[in-house]
């Protein structure tokens, strides 16, 4: 393939990320490079930031884009909010909150899980115990969106529960941003993080993220430097502040994509764009009920539908002859699901009726099951609305 021109497949992507990329988000990536500092970057920045901020729900100013993809933006938040020798409180229910644990660790916290079954989520009151039982923890963490599970967190009374103990609140909204609701200034959420692959429909590249007051000023009270270099946001902040100061160079390309991906949800509205994604969740559970399949979470999230393999069926060859076959991409378990679940997307422009209806009809044979009995279920629940 070394000397072919590059000519990738057209797939419908329906796995855990990336999901398609509208056309105008393509052009917007192709648009002509500028430097880091030309004015017209700078205003495409500050637009970017806007843009953000509304897709955040938030009026917090330090909102932008890291230049890396959204594990970058977990370690944002955890790198520039926790010190070593602090007390960190996470909750574990899936990989991603593994990993938040991880990254702490690395960081030099002394971390404490609050764990659930793989699938479900925590009450406020689990987590307002914990704090109790280890109250010298500055910074609860919760994953929002868990994307090995398709478990949905609630969110609403977490902010004030970690605020009452002197705590901030990280969430990781990687999968959730733009594809469910996520407000941030309304539900007292400290610092957030996400993805451009996911629901905002952008190519993989950047993790947008967001910081209130209450996360500010502990970074401004660090008594040691950040761990990273890359990803210290007391250099950062110079540059998408006032001052423009040279930190790194900035993905320019990669900001003119995620500023269309950003357009396009503001022009969709997010009211209407999470209607959107409820209402194709719908049909599609229908359908997948239709096939005998059965959902992991209690309570799942709409744009990443996790649901097991049945007893006798080849998890990898059904995948791989969707792919194949039909150019439709789902995703495999994580963890102890490895094997064991289908991960499958309907995020930003991969939420359709034609990527349900594609995927039904393409999965029913595969599992010898009824095609139409699950179109017409589908269907049904479309009628519903």
């Amino acid at each position: 393939m070394t000397d072919a021109q590059l000519d990738p497949p057209s797939r419908m992507l329906m796995g855990p990320g990336p999901s398609d990329v509208p056309p105008r988000v393509l052009a917007a990536l192709g648009a002509p490079t500028v430097g880091h500092l030309d004015p017209y970057y700078l205003e495409v920045m500050d637009d970017t930031r806007r843009l953000l901020q509304a897709t955040f729900r938030t009026e917090n100013t330090l909102t932008m884009p890291m230049s890396a993809t959204g594990m970058a933006g977990m370690e944002t938040c955890i790198v520039n909010l926790v010190e070593p020798g602090d007390h960190v409180l996470i909750g574990v229910n899936g990989v991603f909150g593994e990993r938040m644990c991880d990254v702490a660790g690395r960081a030099g916290a002394t971390v404490h899980r609050i764990e659930a079954e793989w699938g479900e989520t925590f009450t406020p009151q689990q987590i307002e115990d914990a704090l109790r039982a280890h109250p010298e923890v500055r910074l609860v963490g919760v994953v929002h969106a868990e994307t090995s599970t398709g478990a949905h967190q609630p969110l609403e009374e977490l902010g004030a529960v970690a605020h009452a103990r002197d705590a901030l609140l990280v969430v990781d909204a990687v999968t959730s941003l733009a594809g469910a609701p996520v407000d941030i200034d309304a539900w007292g959420v400290d610092a957030c993080y996400s993805g451009t692959q996911k629901c905002i429909s952008c190519p993989p590249g950047l993790s947008p993220v967001t910081f209130g007051e209450r996360a500010l000023a502990r970074m401004d009270a660090r008594r040691t430097k950040s761990q990273s270099w890359y990803l210290d946001l007391s250099m950062i902040r110079a540059y998408w502040g006032e001052a423009r100061a040279y930190h790194h160079t900035a993905p320019v390309n990669m900001t003119y994509a995620l500023r269309e991906a950003l357009r396009l949800v503001h022009e969709e509205g997010l009211e209407a764009r999470f209607a959107r994604h409820r209402l194709h969740h719908g049909a599609l559970r229908a359908g997948l009920e239709a096939l005998g399949l059965s959902y992991v979470p209690k309570r799942s999230l709409p744009m990443l539908n996790c649901v097991r393999v049945p007893d006798g069926v080849d998890d990898a060859g059904v995948r791989r002859a969707l792919l194949v076959d039909h150019g439709i991409e789902i995703g495999g378990g994580l963890g102890p699901f490895k094997g064991r679940a289908w991960r499958i997307g309907l995020m930003g422009a991969s939420c359709t009726r034609r990527h349900v209806t594609a995927l039904l009809g393409a999965l029913g044979p595969l599992l010898g099951a009824d095609a139409g009995a699950a179109l017409r279920a589908a269907d049904e629940a479309y009628r519903a609305g």
